[in-house]
């Protein structure tokens, strides 16, 4: 429970760390790690614009191996190219029976009336949720929501994510405050993010519930 404490309270210095160990290896990590969160659909975990937001503040600094323009370059392929795979991957999907009825069912026509409303500004704004960012690409697939449209919201979406989160890190992250509290500063950044979903569950469940009281 300690190291689990230390390791919050500390982020910066652990991936500091590990940055200065791997050095120029460290783009590689910091790509696949990009591409798995928004790529594959199991690991909707790993660290999103927080990543950013710490390596653009180390980038800052003197004597790291981390640049920002490449810095965000790798951020920005790894998005784009993860949330590809993740569209296909939904798409793939969809060709399997047992997925197309069991699993999907009637929500097909549901997904596809959404995204053909919805779609581009799903994809942009879903960006910069937590978890949610990792399935809008493969309800996209599955939705057979068409690709030109999902390329250009992508392309968009990532542009904003990577744009915001490296110019806060890289021009906020070395203020004396902002340093001395930066592990806070990662977990008010992951907090607020995941607010929008938060208060979008919370109004699903409040209107299934006077919906479930008018019906008896």
């Amino acid at each position: 429970m300690d190291q689990i404490i230390y390791g919050i309270t500390h982020i910066e210095d652990i991936i500091m760390s590990i940055i200065t160990w791997l050095g120029p290896w460290s783009y590689i990590v910091l790509f696949t790690s990009t591409f798995m969160e928004t790529g594959l659909v199991i690991f909707p975990w790993l660290p999103g614009e927080s990543l950013i937001f710490v390596t653009s503040t180390l980038a800052a600094l003197p004597n790291t191996p981390l640049e920002i323009v490449p810095l965000a370059a790798t951020f920005f392929v790894a998005a784009v190219c993860g949330d590809i795979v993740n569209y296909h991957i939904g798409k793939t999907l969809m060709k399997w029976s047992f997925f197309r009825r069991r699993i999907i069912g009637p929500n097909v026509q549901k997904a596809e009336l959404f995204f053909n409303t919805h779609g581009g500004k799903a994809i942009i704004f879903g960006r910069f949720i937590p978890v949610i960012r990792t399935f809008v690409p493969l309800v996209a697939g599955t939705s057979k929501f068409n690709f030109k449209k999902f390329m250009l919201a992508n392309l968009a979406g990532v542009s904003l994510w990577v744009a915001i989160a490296s110019i806060l890190g890289y021009f906020f992250g070395t203020i004396p405050f902002v340093k001395d509290h930066l592990s806070f500063v990662i977990i008010s950044i992951a907090l607020i993010t995941m607010l929008p979903a938060l208060v979008l569950w919370i109004t699903k469940f409040i209107r299934r519930k006077i919906i479930d009281r008018n019906m008896q």
